[in-house]
């Protein structure tokens, strides 16, 4: 038991900013979205995740190498050599989707808490807003890094559920290699959506930054945009296989959630997923207890990881581009502008879950948002990526270029193509 101990905290120890990124992916919005895609399209859009898994690492790790190479978060190095109009309509947009994900991930978290323990909705909204956002303002960073490496294997929650439902493997497999593709609004809304909550803007602002953050904890450099440490390719190496492993992992979580839905929910008739806590509550009577149980508690720790990182990228965002002092390894009285950032996006967040909104709707279309709005980011992160006078000789290779522009024209295409069938009808 001890060895398994101390191979099990050895291995944490080895998880940095790239993994904690995959993981912060699958938060309730992304829970969400993959629930839906199982229950409506069944296995039919299963392709969709190893498509999207070496897009979706080449993209993070070019984000990773910016920001340990520049000593600075992604805002930053582009309000440097770029547009400050374009910078601003980047965190302007960042910020809203980020705050809109931030209220359904919550609404997602206490509509869940509800079903296993029960007490009022309120009270668990309340207590989630208010646990989520003393963590990330009071407790130091070294500490909180570790926080965020455990809340990151509730996630097998997801995985340990579809082998309790049962799964056609032969079909899985052959949905899984081979695409099929529809013309219709819900589906092309459906294939945005997925894409934009797999490669979403903020994990490009946070894991640039978290890069920095680490730097900062080892003595590399001593603050945020204080100059560029010196990196190593070892130290480049490093980071990229930890974000292999952590886009890895979070495509397996998405993989499973979509074979349990559709291996249950969509065989059953069950079509359309109204609140977060319903693709919990559907799974008790298809697959009993235990899946229902899983699957809600599932919601929960991956929204206590979740919403840290969206409130943190917003957060890095604001103060850069405002030259506010930033990063959680300061305390409150030394950063109150990026740390009001946090403060404020959970609260306002939580309060859209007082007017009433859906929080799978809007979860939904919000992954489909930043969906529209990834082309772009991505775009000028594949730009900076390529500047030697920034990367030194830390610049993309052809391969990242080949895999970085292809996903921009992807999801750009993808994009168009849903707005011209709402525009025009299937």
């Amino acid at each position: 038991m001890e060895k398994r101990s101390n191979y099990l905290t050895r291995a944490l120890k080895r998880i940095g900013p790239g993994f904690i990124t995959g993981a912060a992916d699958d938060d309730p919005s992304g829970v969400a979205t993959y629930s839906q895609t199982g229950a409506i399209f069944g296995y039919s859009q299963l392709w969709l995740v190893w498509f999207s898994s070496p897009f979706m690492i080449v993209i993070q790790q070019m984000c990773g190498r910016i920001g340990m190479v520049t000593g600075k978060g992604l805002a930053g190095v582009i309000l440097e050599h770029y547009s400050k109009k374009v910078l601003y309509a980047a965190v302007a947009l960042l910020v809203a989707a980020n705050t809109i994900n931030i209220g359904a991930d919550l609404g997602a978290m206490a509509s869940s808490a509800q079903l296993l323990l029960g007490l009022p909705y309120l009270f668990w909204l309340v207590l989630m807003t208010l646990l989520v956002t003393v963590l990330e303002i009071l407790v130091p960073y070294r500490t909180y890094s570790k926080v965020l490496k455990y809340l990151a294997m509730t996630l097998f929650a997801y995985v340990v559920t579809a082998f309790i439902v049962g799964l056609d493997w032969r079909t899985v497999a052959i949905n899984t290699v081979i695409p099929h593709v529809q013309f219709s609004t819900d589906y092309l809304l459906n294939i945005v959506a997925i894409l934009g909550t797999t490669i979403s803007p903020y994990l490009f602002f946070w894991q640039a930054s978290e890069e920095v953050e680490e730097e900062i904890v080892s003595g590399r450099t001593p603050d945020m945009g204080a100059g560029a440490p010196e990196v190593t390719q070892e130290d480049v190496t490093d980071m990229q296989l930890d974000t292999v492993g952590g886009m890895f992992f979070s495509q397996l979580i998405m993989f499973f959630i979509i074979v349990t839905t559709a291996a249950t929910l969509h065989l059953s008739g069950v079509g359309t997923i109204e609140t977060a806590s319903q693709a919990a509550e559907a799974l008790r009577p298809l697959a009993g207890d235990l899946a229902y149980v899983l699957f809600a508690a599932g919601i929960i720790g991956t929204g206590l990881l979740a919403v840290p990182v969206l409130a943190g990228s917003s957060a890095y965002a604001v103060a850069e581009t405002t030259g506010w002092r930033e990063g959680l390894s300061k305390r409150t009285r030394t950063a109150p502008g990026f740390y009001a950032v946090i403060a404020a996006s959970t609260l306002v967040g939580m309060s859209l879950d007082w007017f009433g909104i859906d929080p799978i709707r809007a979860l939904y279309y919000a992954a489909a948002l930043n969906g529209l709005a990834a082309p772009p980011l991505m775009a000028l992160i594949i730009l900076i990526a390529n500047r030697s006078d920034v990367m030194g000789p830390f610049v993309n290779s052809r391969t990242s270029n080949l895999l970085g522009w292809t996903i921009v024209v992807v999801m750009a295409v993808a994009g168009a193509a849903l707005i011209v069938n709402l525009v025009t009808g299937p």
